[in-house]
C-alpha cells in the first residue's frame, strides 16, 4: 500500500523560503573563505613602471662624480594588492637587486625591461636595493622604496 502525500502550496512556499534563507546565510558566514580567493584571480596586477637613472656632474677640480636613483624612488601599494613592477635599464650595464622582507631579487640590465609580480600581504616599508651601488662610494646608495599601506 503507498502513501500520497498532498504538500500544499502554503507549506510549499514556506518550505522555499526557508531553503533559501538557509543557503543565504551559509554564504554570508562563509564569504570569508571563498571570495577573496575568486577576487585575487579576477582583478588584474598593477602595472608599475621604473627606470634605472643616472645622475652625473662634475666638481671644480674637474672629477666627474655619479649616482644612480630608482625613479620613482617610491611607489605606494595597497596591502594586499597584486603588483607587477616593470624596471627598465635606461644607465648602468648592470642593476642587481633585492627587495627587503618580499623574498624577490632580480637583475635590471641597460636596454632591457625587468618585471617581478608580488603581492604585499602586511604593511611597511620596503627597500629595493641595487647591490653594485650600496654606497657612494659606488655611485649610491641606490636604493627605492615600496610603501604598503
Amino acid at each position: 500500500m503507498s502513501r500520497v502525500w498532498i504538500v500544499k502550496r502554503k507549506h510549499l512556499l514556506i518550505a522555499v523560503v526557508v531553503v533559501g534563507l538557509l543557503a543565504s546565510g551559509w554564504l554570508y558566514v562563509s564569504q570569508g573563505s571563498f571570495l577573496p580567493a575568486l577576487a585575487e584571480n579576477s582583478t588584474p596586477a598593477r602595472t608599475i613602471h621604473m627606470v634605472v637613472g643616472e645622475f652625473k656632474s662634475t666638481t671644480a677640480d674637474g672629477k666627474t662624480i655619479e649616482a644612480y636613483r630608482w625613479d620613482p624612488g617610491t611607489i605606494l601599494v595597497k596591502q594586499g594588492e597584486h603588483i607587477r613592477l616593470s624596471i627598465y635599464g635606461v644607465n648602468g650595464e648592470s642593476h642587481p637587486f633585492i627587495i627587503e622582507g618580499l623574498n624577490i631579487s632580480g637583475e635590471v640590465k641597460k636596454g632591457k625591461e625587468t618585471v617581478v609580480d608580488f603581492t604585499a600581504d602586511k604593511e611597511g616599508i620596503y627597500r629595493i636595493i641595487c647591490l653594485t651601488h650600496a654606497d657612494i662610494a659606488h655611485g649610491g646608495p641606490m636604493i627605492g622604496y615600496i610603501v604598503v599601506d
